[in-house]
């Protein structure tokens, strides 16, 4: 097997409002990550094939240049929370608001939804505006695990016209701190 990666590094907020920890292995169940907080944040995508094509690679790396611009637009600078969050409802309103899909587009019209975006009333003033403009909404909580799981899934859907096989994609939500997926 040939494997290639690309790394991609961007900003982003989130609330893990389902944390726990175990007091067997703190005195501190302080719950951190369940506060509104950021990350600068990585992820690392791998991809492999069993053969080169004839241009002598797996695939161009350009060919992930779609992944570059998604996570500048729907993940850098976001927050991102689970529309499941008891505290959603309190900090979007959707009576203000309305959610829109945030898909990745597939070769042939299909698409596969990543999550959705927020657009507000016009007549909200410019800071909630610009609050609701900075948000990107999941069906589950934003743990480094699921949002790795998440981004393998939008990449291997990107990636099946190419033939090309996502084997792992990594989530680093600090330089020390990572989460992998691999099938």
């Amino acid at each position: 097997m040939y494997l290639i990666d690309k790394a991609f590094e961007f900003c982003y907020g989130h609330r893990v409002w389902t944390q726990t920890l175990d007091g067997r292995f703190s005195d501190n169940l302080r719950c951190a990550c369940r506060h509104l907080h950021g990350h600068e944040g990585r992820a690392h995508v791998f991809l492999e094939g069993p053969y080169l094509n004839a241009h002598g690679m797996v695939t161009d790396f350009r060919h992930l240049e779609w992944l570059k611009k998604w996570l500048n637009e729907f993940v850098d600078h976001q927050f991102i929370i689970d529309r499941n969050d008891p505290l959603f409802p309190i900090l979007f309103p959707i009576e203000k608001c309305t959610m829109h899909p945030a898909n990745v587009e597939g070769e042939n019209g299909e698409s596969i939804l990543a999550g959705w975006l927020l657009s507000y009333s016009d007549k909200l003033d410019n800071h909630m505006q610009e609050l609701f403009e900075g948000v990107l909404v999941v069906d589950f909580p934003p743990t480094s695990e699921h949002l790795c799981k998440w981004l393998h899934d939008l990449v291997t859907f990107k990636m099946k016209p190419l033939g090309v096989k996502v084997k792992r994609v990594d989530w680093y939500e600090t330089p020390k701190s990572r989460s992998s997926y691999r099938v």
